[in-house]
């Protein structure tokens, strides 16, 4: 699934293609890309047209372009999405043949290229939705500011994350903690701060606190330069490129070939319903606490 670094270099495309351009007409070909959209595909459509999509935002892993009404005026809602496993959002010419996954497609009052969402698994979708306080889409309220965000608030995500009990991976998946963290970057976040992802946030210091965020925002930032990762066809930007980051992974599906750092193999271990790989050497399993021996019962 794309995370943060794939998502925000398809913001940055639709800032610079689809921004301040006016709808002029919808296509829905496949139910299942609106499936969020409680109010039915007519509604869908009836809510877009004629409306202008004056930004493009991100929080976490969604994207959202709040809309203008017909006489410019800034109305409450957004058109919100979803890339889901295989979700795209490309700027084509509006005569380049149709994609075999096309699921949606807007033209805009100016003539010029049109915006097609493409998605071969449909786990993806796209609403419209009303926005709350802040101009953001009432269903990513409770996703969290990701770390390269200006506003991150570090002190607070270090007590927060030190407060929970739980692995440290898993708290880097959580949304509500942090945003835009996925798979593939929180292990190779956690290679970098040499902490193996079953760690416990309760016991971690406020050091290694600091050292994993170093790791998210170091990689994030690092993947945003080479387009993100790209594994197959799937991910790409608006444009249709691919993002070039898997060449520099460190574990993340580097199974069996050396550490960087070190020249261990690297591991591959199960971790809700997928992998994590990480350097034995450099990010220690947590030792396990051994049961307090029980007492010898005196002979009779």
């Amino acid at each position: 699934m794309p995370e943060l670094p794939e998502v925000e270099v398809v913001r940055r495309g639709l800032a610079q293609w689809v921004a301040g351009r006016t709808i002029a007409a919808v296509e829905v070909h496949h139910p299942r890309a609106v499936r969020r959209h409680l109010e039915g595909t007519e509604h869908f459509v009836q809510a877009l047209t004629g409306r202008t999509l004056t930004a493009a935002h991100r929080r976490g892993k969604y994207l959202w372009l709040p809309l203008a009404e017909p006489d410019g005026t800034p109305s409450d809602r957004a058109l919100v999405g979803h890339l889901g496993m295989s979700g795209q959002l490309l700027v084509e010419k509006r005569s380049a043949p149709d994609e075999t996954h096309l699921r949606a497609r807007f033209t805009f009052t100016d003539g010029g290229r049109e915006l097609r969402f493409v998605d071969q698994r449909t786990f993806g979708g796209l609403a419209v939705e009303d926005s709350q306080g802040g101009g953001i889409p009432q269903r990513l309220a409770h996703i969290a500011i990701d770390p390269l965000d200006p506003s991150f608030d570090t002190d607070a995500f270090t007590t927060r994350i030190r407060r929970r009990r739980t692995e440290v991976k898993r708290a880097l998946l959580d949304q509500t903690l942090i945003g835009g963290v996925g798979n593939i970057y929180a292990d190779e976040a956690l290679w970098r701060a040499r902490l193996h992802g079953a760690r416990p946030t309760d016991k971690l210091t406020r050091g290694q606190v600091a050292d994993l965020l170093d790791g998210v925002r170091d990689v994030l930032s690092e993947a945003l330069e080479q387009g993100g990762t790209s594994f197959d066809s799937l991910y790409v930007d608006v444009n249709g490129q691919s993002g070039y980051f898997s060449r520099f992974l460190a574990v993340y599906g580097q199974v069996d070939r050396p550490c960087p750092r070190c020249g261990t193999a690297i591991v591959r271990e199960q971790f809700m319903n997928r992998s994590s790989y990480s350097c034995p050497v450099c990010q220690p399993s947590p030792r396990t606490r051994r049961k307090p021996a029980e007492p010898r019962q005196r002979r009779s």
